[in-house]
């Protein structure tokens, strides 16, 4: 007598999906690229160092990332586009001029960035894919993100973008 293998098989793909809620990954779709990364991690390692990056932010009146302007309303398509181009940012600017007032700081800030690098990597996968075109809304939507970064004094365009990763997050974890 020979058992079926759909049994296996449904217990295989609900063991798969009950591991990947309980691991905290998220699948994002970004217009017809499709990531799966784990954004409770990045905000667990993001909530261990906000208060002390917030505290250093002095400036309150500006914002680089815009919750309505930036980020909200992108279209699918340019998702992708808009969301590699703000890690490059992070990666190329941010996390490499930040300057942590310990180790201990330093050491989560890094798991961070390798965190947001890894995203970057799969990005690049769907760039090369031809998946991850860059629209206009894209390319206009990160220049006025780049505009409120670079308005501000280097240091601390640095610290408000990362005191600003929440947002960032947040528009992350409202991607369907």
């Amino acid at each position: 007598m020979r058992s079926s293998g759909l049994p296996l098989c449904l217990l295989s793909a609900v063991f798969y999906l009950f591991w990947t809620s309980s691991a905290g990954l998220k699948t994002l779709h970004l217009g017809s690229c499709v990531i799966t990364t784990n954004l409770h991690g990045i905000r667990s390692g993001f909530s261990e160092i906000r208060d002390s990056v917030q505290a250093k932010d002095e400036i309150i009146d500006i914002r680089i990332l815009r919750k309505t302007q930036s980020l909200q309303g992108t279209k699918p398509a340019d998702r992708c586009c808009l969301l590699h181009h703000i890690l490059r940012l992070y990666l190329d600017r941010v996390f490499k001029n930040y300057q942590p007032p310990d180790h201990h700081i330093f050491r989560k800030v890094s798991r961070l960035a390798n965190s947001l690098l890894t995203i970057k990597k799969d990005l690049r996968l769907c760039h090369a894919h031809m998946s991850c075109p860059c629209g206009e809304e894209a390319k206009e939507k990160y220049s006025q993100i780049l505009s409120h970064f670079e308005e501000l004094p280097p240091q601390a365009a640095v610290v408000k973008a990362l005191g600003e990763l929440d947002i960032l997050l947040q528009w992350l974890e409202e991607v369907d």
